[in-house]
């Protein structure tokens, strides 16, 4: 069971609903069997005029009921509750509830980042810390609130008015055939990234190299279960590790991972290693993927294949940009499938990628890019 938290903040007093939300409100329900945390959430997000809590739970066999007659765009679910729990519940939420996009409230726990990563791999769209008690603060609303208008559809900061400062360039170009494949995500991609990785087959042992924007605590399980999901190798990077056929290397949650020739005395059979690096993105992500696209850009001399799935921001564009100015391909999630078409859409407004479709569809267009067909069958030029 949950714990109970005492907000500083925001007392558990009852808030008065306002009088009457915006049509176009984004509908917000809370499943969680602590009182506190439906009374703080509620009260954060009934003060914004664009938003609305229509439901509450504190059980996942209530919200199952509840979502029968109520319709929802985001839920904030609990996975630590009594009775059928979060993650049994999960797949009948989303199928019931439809189009809606869950947001997990996950504990700090190691049980918590195993059983959050579970959800987010089975289609739960992003998560949020539950904090410790005193920690309903300012900063706490603000990025949940921004979590709940980018998971509702509503655009976020830096996703229209001005033009990506990435140079468009003409769709369907030729490009090199990558001898390595990078991808970046964020909110939704986890879900994204292993149908992705599942598709693969497995005569295809080009390495792979990801960015997800994640807690630094839930790095290890990730690494973990993309394993499994890829049915390869999945190390985190760190300074030297060798970028090779049929490895993963995944950014710590500390640094952006980046590419670099090897030194003499280094082994590697592609030349490349990984290093860390910690200066500011210009996305301000850490990690970001923007430096892991460049700096593999120039090492493969083009020879890339950068993916970007679903996510918050434009983190990746600038990135995929230099991977298409040195001949490489980018690959991007479509609208359709994406929790949130924030990342794939900036280098797909600007005319960067090359491809644009749902993860399977996009595996299957790296495969072939890459020389070898899809079935798994080898024709490499």
């Amino acid at each position: 069971m949950a714990a109970v938290l005492r907000p500083e903040r925001y007392p558990p007093v009852p808030a008065p609903k306002p009088p009457a939300a915006h049509a176009d409100a984004i509908r917000v329900m809370i499943v969680d069997d602590s009182l506190t945390v439906r009374t703080v959430f509620s009260r954060m997000i009934d003060r914004e005029h664009d938003l609305a809590v229509v439901a509450d739970a504190d059980t996942a066999e209530k919200a199952l009921l509840t979502l029968r007659s109520t319709d929802v765009d985001v839920i904030l679910l609990d996975l630590e509750m009594p009775g059928m729990g979060g993650i049994e519940a999960l797949p009948r939420i989303l199928q019931r509830a439809g189009k809606a996009q869950v947001l997990v409230v996950s504990s700090l726990t190691q049980d918590g980042a195993e059983h959050t990563l579970t959800a987010l791999s089975m289609g739960a769209a992003d998560t949020m810390l539950k904090p410790r008690p005193g920690g309903f603060n300012d900063e706490y609303r603000d990025a949940l609130l921004a979590k709940v208008r980018a998971l509702g559809g509503q655009a976020q900061e830096g996703d229209s008015g001005s033009a990506p400062s990435t140079p468009a360039l003409p769709p369907r170009r030729r490009t090199k055939a990558p001898r390595v494949v990078a991808i970046g995500a964020s909110t939704g991609g986890i879900h994204a990234l292993n149908l992705f990785l599942r598709r693969l087959p497995r005569a295809f042992d080009l390495p792979i190299l990801i960015t997800q924007h994640l807690p630094e605590t839930f790095i290890p399980v990730f690494a973990r279960q993309v394993q499994v999901a890829a049915g390869r190798e999945a190390v985190i990077a760190d300074e030297g590790t060798s970028i090779e056929h049929g490895r993963i290397v995944i950014a710590p949650g500390y640094g952006h991972l980046v590419a670099r020739r090897a030194h003499p005395g280094l082994v590697s059979a592609t030349g490349v290693v990984t290093g860390l690096a910690r200066d500011p993105a210009p996305s301000g992500c850490m990690p970001s993927v923007d430096p892991m696209f460049e700096s593999l850009a120039e090492c493969f001399d083009g020879h890339v294949a950068a993916v970007l799935l679903s996510g918050m921001g434009r983190d990746g564009t600038e990135g995929a940009g230099a991977v298409a100015r040195a001949g490489g391909a980018v690959f991007a999630q479509d609208e359709e499938s994406c929790a949130v078409w924030g990342m794939p859409r900036g280098v797909t407004e600007s005319g960067v990628a090359t491809t644009v479709l749902p993860p399977e569809e996009l595996a299957d267009a790296v495969v072939t890019a890459s020389g070898l067909v899809a079935s798994g069958v080898t024709a490499w030029p």
